[in-house]
This record gives structure tokens, sequence and C-alpha cells, in this order.
């Protein structure tokens, strides 16, 4: 709805606009009604209105002088001038303040909403302009913020050709200057559903909100981008001078998010930094040694500013583990058992804790893997998925023991699945031999014809079934025997030998002498007793 002030100093005047004027039909409202130039003026700036209907001459305050005073104030504000003949020429000074709607007295009435609908549409366009404008501008700071990201993406994967000064501006709007360069890497580690998909994600924004505060004005310019599994990765210019207090800056940055991270749950920080390096063209070196450096958080501890850590690497790769780990764990699958998985993670665990100066890189990946290698001993349709979420939880841990507790929940979880599928595959055999039985009772079947009738050798369905069913094939046969005799003697008028037949005896006395072991009473006495 659009809002409309009418001034003039004549009250019939404003009664007439106001009465002559469908202002529904014309998605408007009259916000108010002033009758000189300064109660106009306060009138505009108070409501805000969309157009302005004013009388050339007013006192206190000429038309003129409002017109100038309120199009300094809302350069969009649309007026339209009433004027009687003898003042056209001030009416056409007007112009010069972009008003190009003016009315002669007396006011015409289609002439007035024809001018309202002119100015309507005018102000709609505007609006819908000022909207494309806007999300244009939206698109346009998306796609900056992806070509950055991209970027970012491009210097970890050493994918992105050398960088300059020239390129970095051009191709990626970024205002570096002559200076130091450094990648930052701030990492959020959590344990799985300590927080929940938005919980983790509020966390992350504030957390980056508190780093790109700490530094702005600091540096010339900043390249970040928000990592899912938890945390920040950036590049920062700054000027050479600046370089101890950045590194104070963020050392600060880090020790407002570890003092409150009580607030959040059961969280850990940690922040690294890659080398100060003074050509674009080094940026990439630099990101790719704070993502290293970064890892150290599993063996120094989380918390820390992780700054410098020993050229080259330990002995770990040298221990052979992952033959040892595959060995192990292959016999544990084979046997299907949590514990035999368990020793073979143990074996691991002892192993590094016997190497010096582990670097956190090589625990990263020595558990990786051997995650890849389990999940390639197990047979999974969604294999690959199933790899994907282990590596992700991987990078939410914060320490040796929370990487191997993923490792150990893995396992478990898998063997666990193994033991219910390898029992489901074997209570599905028993299943159908016994719906075989109950439909086939009264026939003289065998255990070799039912072990036949589900697929298992008669040997194997023997021992199966006994301990299923806690009792032998033969005992079970008899008992379902028993119990339709007993029905038959209780609802039948049908002789004890063709009852004999019915549940598939051709002897006479060796059913007797089954259902009175059965039961306790000779046939003929149960039915006189229960028929």
């Amino acid at each position: 709805m659009q809002k409309v002030i009418i001034a003039d100093d004549e009250e019939r005047i404003c009664r007439l606009i106001e009465a002559l004027i469908d202002w529904k039909s014309l998605h408007m409202e009259v916000a108010a009604v002033a009758h000189n130039g300064l109660e106009a003026a306060e009138l505009v700036k108070q409501t805000e209105p969309d157009i302005l209907i004013t009388d050339i001459r007013m006192p206190g305050c000429s038309g003129l002088e409002l017109i100038e005073k309120v199009k300094k104030e809302r350069p969009e504000l649309e007026i339209i001038i009433i004027s009687g003949y003898a003042h056209f020429d001030y009416a056409k000074s007007a112009i010069k303040f972009g008003v190009g709607e003016y009315l002669l007295k007396p006011i015409n009435k289609a002439e007035l909403t024809m001018t309202l609908e002119r100015l309507r549409t005018k102000i709609e366009g505007r609006i819908r302009e000022q909207e494309d404008k806007q999300q244009l501008e939206r698109k346009s700071r998306h796609d900056v913020q992806r070509l950055r990201e991209l970027l970012l993406e491009r210097l970890l994967e050493q994918k992105e050709e050398p960088l300059t000064f020239e390129r970095l501006k051009e191709e990626y709007y970024l205002d570096m200057a002559p200076g130091c360069f450094q990648a930052v890497w701030l990492k959020i580690d959590s344990p799985e559903g300590e927080l929940g998909e938005e919980g983790k994600r509020i966390v992350i924004e504030r957390s980056g909100r508190l780093l790109l505060s700490s530094l702005s004005g600091k540096c010339f310019d900043m390249l970040c981008k928000e990592q899912d599994w938890g945390g920040y990765i950036g590049i920062i210019n700054y000027a050479k001078e600046r370089q101890e207090e950045i590194r104070r800056i963020l050392k600060d940055c880090l020790n407002q998010l570890e003092s409150g991270k009580n607030l959040y749950g059961d969280l850990f920080f940690s922040m690294a930094v890659g080398g100060v390096v003074t050509e674009p063209s080094e940026i990439g070196k630099s990101l790719r040694e704070a993502s290293v450096m970064i890892e150290e958080r599993l063996v120094k501890g989380t918390g820390r500013l992780l700054d410098y850590m020993p050229e080259g690497h330990s002995s770990l790769h040298e221990k052979s583990l992952l033959e040892k780990y595959l060995r192990t764990i292959t016999h544990a699958i084979e046997i299907m058992s949590e514990e035999e998985a368990l020793r073979a993670l143990d074996e691991i665990r002892a192993e590094v804790s016997g190497v010096r100066d582990v670097r956190g890189y090589e625990l990263l990946e020595l558990v990786n893997s051997c995650g890849a290698l389990f999940l390639s001993q197990v047979e999974s349709r969604d294999r690959r998925e199933k790899l994907r979420h282990f590596t992700e939880r991987c990078r939410q841990c914060g320490s040796q023991e929370a990487l191997f507790k993923v490792l150990d929940g893995l396992q478990k979880t898998y063997i666990r699945e193994l033991v219910q599928q390898r029992e489901g595959e074997m209570v599905r055999p028993i299943r159908q031999a016994k719906l075989y039985i109950q439909n086939h009772f009264s026939e003289p079947i065998t255990q070799e014809e039912v072990s036949s009738a589900v697929g298992l050798s008669s040997t194997y369905f023997s021992a199966l079934f006994k301990k299923e069913e806690g009792e032998g094939f033969a005992r079970y046969l008899t008992a379902v025997r028993m119990e339709k005799a007993k029905i038959l003697l209780r609802e039948s008028n049908a002789s004890v030998s063709e009852i004999c037949r019915r549940v598939g005896y051709n002897d006479l006395k060796h059913f007797t002498h089954n259902f009175e072991k059965a039961t306790g009473l000779k046939p003929s006495a149960y039915r006189k007793l229960y028929g």
C-alpha cells in the first residue's frame, strides 16, 4: 500500500482531494494531511510517504521550499504540485527539483486519478528495479565468494596455476598488497552427535565471525572458507611490520574460543598457521603447511596455536603396521569376533606408542587406512558411503584416543552386523524346515527329506536344528504329531487307529507308546478325560 500526504493551506481543498479519489482501488492510503509547508516537511520525515500532493503557495514555507527540502532528504519521493493559473511559472520552477507532475486548480478527478496511477506504476517499477539490482548484487557477491572458495580448494589440491597480484585482483577480486601472506586454519572438534547439524553450524559461524572481526583492519585483505567438518581455512595478507601483532591476535582469538567452549558442550578448538611468504605464488605452500600442521593437535593436544613442526617424518611408516593389521582384522572378520578385532586395534595402538615424535598427519593417515582396509574386507553395498562417513568422523577427532575410538566403533558396528546377518542366514532354513514339518507331519517324512527341502546337508541341518530349537529333529517331529493327535482326540470322533494314521504313524503300538510318553495317558484315556 503506497502512502500519500496532502498539503494545502485550504482545508476544503484537502477534503476535496481525499473525497475525489478511490484510494483503495489504487492501492494507496492518505497517511497524513498538512496545512502549511513546515508541518508537511515534518510529516514527510515521520511517515516516509511515497507521494506528496502539495499546493505551490502555503504560509510558513512555500511549496517550492518544501519540495527542495524533502527532495534532499527523500530523492525518491514523487510529488504532485497543485497550482492556480496565476502561479503557473512557479510550477515550472519545480522541474529543476525533479517534479514533473502538476495540476491546475480547480482539480479534475479524472486528471488526478490518471496522475496517481502513473506515479503508482513508476514507484512499483522502481521498487522492482531496486529488488532486481539487490538480487544481482547478492548473486554477484555469492559468485565472488564461490570463486574465492574455489581458489582455496585448488591451492590445497595443488591444481592452481602460479598466482600474481594481478590475477588475485582481476580473477578473484582480492585487494592483496605487497607484504606477508600466511595461511590460517581454525579447527573445531566435537564428538559425533554432540551438537547436531544446526548446533555445529552456529558454532562454526560464531567462531568465523570472531576470527574475521579480530583480524579486520589489521590486514590488507583476507580470503576465508568454512569447512563442513568443522572450522575455517584462509589466507591473510598484512604488512610485514605487523607479523608479531597478527600472531598475538590469532592467539587471543583462540584463547577467547577456548574460554567460552563450555557454553557449547564438549568442543575442542585448535589453530594452525603456515609459514609466512612474501610472494602470491607461494600462498599454496603456506596453505598446505597449515593443513599438515593442524593435524599436530592429535599428538600435541588441542587449544594450541600450532606454528612449528620438525621437518621430515617419524619411523611410523617403516613398521609395516597395515600388513599386521590386515592379517589380524581379516581373521577377526572371518570368525566374527569383536575381541579379535579389538586385539588388531590394540596392536596398532601399542606400535604407535613405541614410536618417537609421531606426526599428527601420519597418525590420521594410519587410522584412515586401517578403516579403509577393514571396510574392504566387509561385504557391504554402501562401502564408499561408510568410508566417507568414517573419514569425516576422523577429521573431527582432536586426539589420538578419539581417533582409535572411532576405528573401534567402526569395527564393532560392522562385526555385529555380520553376526546378525549370519544368524539370520542360520535361522531362515530352520524356519523353513519347521513350516515343512507342519505341512507334511502326516507323511512318513525323514530328516534327510527335510534337510534336502531347505538346501542343507543332513549332518549340518541336524546340528543347526538342535542349536536353534534346543532339541533334535526327531523329537521336534514327534512333539508336533502328538499336539495334532491331542486336537483330533478332543475335537473329532475318529478312531484312535484313524488318528494314528492321520498324524503320520503306521504302527498303532508305536503311536500309543509315544502318546503315553508325551501326556502320561493312553489315547483312549485322554479322550475320555478331555474329549
